[in-house]
């Protein structure tokens, strides 16, 4: 299950946060940049007021590159009694020594280190932090004006970076400008944790104050079986649905359908050796039919994105050569059946650098519960993702 991590400033902000359901609440102060740290005061009033109903965390800020300075401000911020402390490492800082100054207090406190998706890391860098026993590692953005995370690291490329945090045994979140639309596309690379900040404020503002409904609404996206308490002002009905599915949906209405036509993209496939070694252009047409659960959709927990199915189609090819168009539109049929909304898709793709025109293959698939006469099984894959709580 992937959790929702709120930032707020103080315990106003907090109380705002708790009520709508967030799971984590984490302390920081934007006015400091993407992880500038709280006052400890403020730490030490949240942690009291949230008095172990949730989990804390709470930024540390970025290591300048004096490991006895980042050593002090963590022991600082440990001491007012938070679950998590997060401490953000730039590339141009001296990383391996700031992870050994932390070494010991890994050992005896959870500590997450903040990569940023607008710069570049040595390849083995989560190794470091894993060896160090840090608990978990977390991308976000430096620059918020520079653009969101989905604009640093495209969506097919996320998966590898959570499916890589677990191998190490880490806990792994999202965050960086996230917005109600990205959530949906984040939540099948199953991190443990989404971070918002700004998408929590009016306007957007992340130096703004957190507001009431914008905050249910993001809580709304994220599928959870903890029950929200209601802040004034909020309609229930954003805090009952958690998930793909809000509890009042009525299998009479129907479905939509969504599609993505002439999506063209280079593809290594093929059998023949010829095919082999170098991309084609590959054309993908998908329609998938979704169960309706509102005649009067407003929110994006109301519809399923035709964003899935590119992404989707991304982070299948990424995996490498395919020999077979037969295997690849079955893992992309398998792969828009594990959404619970979707009953049926079609699924063609065609190469078009081969024959007239192109030469390809279509295939239908439905749910296994959808009376299907030739139904596809779809079993959703584990990553090996560790245990938050």
């Amino acid at each position: 299950m992937t959790l929702m991590l709120a930032s707020v400033q103080n315990r106003q902000e907090a109380e705002i946060a708790l009520q709508a359901g967030a799971d984590i609440i984490d302390l920081k102060d934007p006015a400091r940049g993407a992880l500038g740290s709280a006052d400890i005061r403020h730490i030490v009033d949240v942690v009291g007021f949230v008095s172990g109903k949730r989990l804390v965390s709470a930024a540390c800020g970025e290591f300048s590159g004096d490991p006895a300075a980042l050593r002090s401000k963590v022991e600082e911020i440990a001491s007012a009694g938070v679950d998590f402390i997060k401490i953000g490492f730039l590339p141009s800082s001296p990383i391996a020594a700031g992870v050994e100054a932390l070494a010991d207090i890994a050992g005896r406190k959870k500590l997450i280190a903040v990569l940023f998706a607008d710069h570049r890391y040595e390849e083995n860098v989560m190794t470091s932090f894993a060896k160090a026993g840090f608990y978990g590692i977390m991308l976000d953005t430096d620059d918020k004006s520079k653009g969101r995370l989905l604009d640093h690291m495209p969506p097919d490329h996320i998966p590898d970076f959570v499916a890589e945090g677990h191998r190490h045994g880490l806990m792994v979140g999202l965050a960086g400008s996230l917005e109600a639309p990205d959530i949906p596309r984040l939540l099948p690379s199953k991190p443990d944790y989404l971070g918002f900040r700004g998408a929590l404020c009016e306007g957007l503002s992340r130096n703004g104050d957190i507001d009431a409904e914008a905050t249910a609404k993001i809580r709304a996206l994220i599928p959870g079986d903890r029950p929200a308490e209601k802040p004034s002002g909020v309609d229930l009905k954003l805090l009952a649905a958690r998930g793909y599915f809000p509890g009042s949906a009525d299998e009479d209405l129907g479905t939509d359908q969504i599609f993505v036509r002439d999506f063209v993209l280079p593809v290594h496939i093929g059998a023949y050796s010829f095919e082999h070694g170098k991309p084609q252009k590959v054309r993908f047409d998908v329609t998938a039919d979704v169960l309706r659960v509102t005649r009067d959709p407003k929110d994006m927990h109301h519809i399923v994105s035709y964003d899935l199915i590119m992404d989707g189609i991304r982070a299948i090819i990424g995996r490498g050569h395919v020999d077979l168009v037969e295997t690849l539109v079955e893992q992309i049929a398998a792969f828009i059946l594990e959404n619970p909304r979707v009953a049926r898709v079609v699924v063609r793709v065609e190469k078009l650098e081969l024959g007239p025109g192109g030469v390809g293959v279509q295939i239908e698939r439905k749910r296994e519960s959808a009376r299907s006469s030739n139904p596809l099984r779809v079993v959703a894959s584990g990553d090996g993702g560790r245990k938050v709580v």
